[in-house]
């Protein structure tokens, strides 16, 4: 039997950004929560992992997703925790958030005892609850088999609790691998949270939105009819602009919440609707508009808007479609808008817009590279785009985020 080689020395930074460039494509959980453990033990060489999520619909924790050595991993569906459970406690209670000094605490289990990484008890040794509940959490760890818990909070809301066990070759973690978990539990929560409001938001629409989804798929069908380059077009704006406007949230002058990216979401997905009222005989033309196919064209943003006004639920959507061809200028259209006069979800979409445009293939031009997109965009910096939108495209470009996107938006307009 071959010995497993323990010796090559993990790149931390490298897989951590790695592993978050995947986390911005990921809008299903439970497939999110896969690709994270699958990474962690098989990357990092552990015995086993596993990660206990919230389920909002049962208002509780479940061990969703385990993966390992036969023998050691957890059975999956073998744990459920409400949150008076110790290991879910000892996170999300109030009473003990004085135990931590930094939001990338870790429970560690070892030899029975429990010792808090980036911050001891500080005081808190001695308290009788504290005492209690971190012998309690102990028991539990033991039961799991594993030797430390990592957990992934959003917001203040604990949504995960990671389970690491063993390394394979039986060493302790060092520091540079518990920072990692630190690190990697912080971002798997902002990308667990992203991927939980996909979630709701597509059994909002299966359940509250009947109507909305019969509009929109009836209008989606036709606009395919009328011009195969809208196919794929507006997945591909969205998921752009959502990684856009995630990469602006980091930037901490930003602070956009969830019915804003559910806004943002809907814009994105609707933004070329008005194109309806638009012939195929134009939008299909292999060469220059005319100065009055130009002019029909540029109304499709208010045409949108009038499409889609009665659905009253969609109203904060609406600045994102009339206002996506402004120019932070003041020479775009409809309404010739400038600067901060442009609404941010509106700036935002008109930067994915002309990206996803640039990179597909149109009837009177050839596709471009993504690299080509970016340098265009960035050179219309100020001038056609909004410039910290610009820069938030550029951040997800340079760390592989938007090749991704490029790379599912092509295999899905092949299918």
């Amino acid at each position: 039997m071959k010995t497993p080689n323990f010796s090559k020395k993990l790149d931390y930074k490298e897989a951590l950004e790695a592993a978050s460039r995947g986390m911005i494509l990921v809008h299903d959980p439970q497939l999110l929560i896969k690709m994270i453990i699958r990474m962690i033990v098989y990357r990092l060489k552990l015995r086993h992992a596993g990660m206990i999520i919230y389920s909002p619909e049962k208002n509780e924790y479940l061990l969703a997703i385990s993966k390992g050595q036969t023998g050691h991993r957890i059975p999956q569906g073998f744990a459920r925790f409400n949150h008076s459970s110790p290991i879910i406690k000892v996170f999300s209670d109030v009473k003990f958030r004085p135990l931590f000094q930094s939001k990338h605490a870790i429970l560690w289990h070892d030899m029975n005892k429990m010792i808090w990484q980036e911050g001891l008890l500080n005081g808190h040794g001695c308290d009788p609850q504290v005492r209690e509940i971190l012998h309690q959490v102990s028991d539990q760890m033991d039961l799991l088999g594993v030797v430390a818990c990592v957990p992934a909070i959003y917001h203040d809301k604990l949504l995960a609790v990671l389970l690491l066990g063993e390394k394979q070759s039986s060493e302790k973690f060092d520091s540079e691998e518990l920072s990692f978990f630190g690190a990697l539990a912080s971002d798997t929560a902002m990308a667990l949270r992203n991927a939980q409001l996909f979630d709701q938001l597509r059994s909002q629409a299966e359940h509250n939105h009947d109507l909305f989804l019969r509009m929109t798929m009836s209008l989606g069908a036709a606009i395919e009819v009328k011009d195969e380059y809208t196919r794929g077009h507006s997945e591909g704006v969205t998921r752009y602009a959502l990684a856009i406007a995630q990469e602006m949230n980091k930037s901490g002058k930003y602070h956009f919440d969830e019915k804003f990216m559910e806004d943002l979401y809907v814009a994105g997905t609707l933004h070329d609707i008005g194109k309806i009222g638009v012939p195929e005989s134009i939008l299909n033309k292999p060469g220059r508009l005319t100065p009055e196919e130009y002019a029909l064209v540029k109304r499709h943003p208010v045409d949108g808007v009038a499409i889609l006004k009665p659905l009253s639920e969609l109203e904060r959507s609406m600045a994102g479609i009339r206002y996506h061809h402004e120019r932070h200028d003041g020479k775009g259209y409809p309404d010739g808008l400038k600067g901060e006069e442009i609404p941010i979800i509106a700036a935002i979409i008109a930067v994915a817009d002309t990206f996803d445009s640039i990179v597909t293939q149109r009837p009177y031009r050839p596709s471009r590279t993504p690299q080509q997109a970016m340098e265009e965009i960035v050179r219309n910096r100020e001038t056609q785009f909004h410039p910290e939108v610009v820069d938030a495209l550029e951040c997800v470009f340079k760390a592989g985020g938007i090749v991704e996107i490029v790379k599912r938006e092509d295999i899905k307009r092949e299918e």
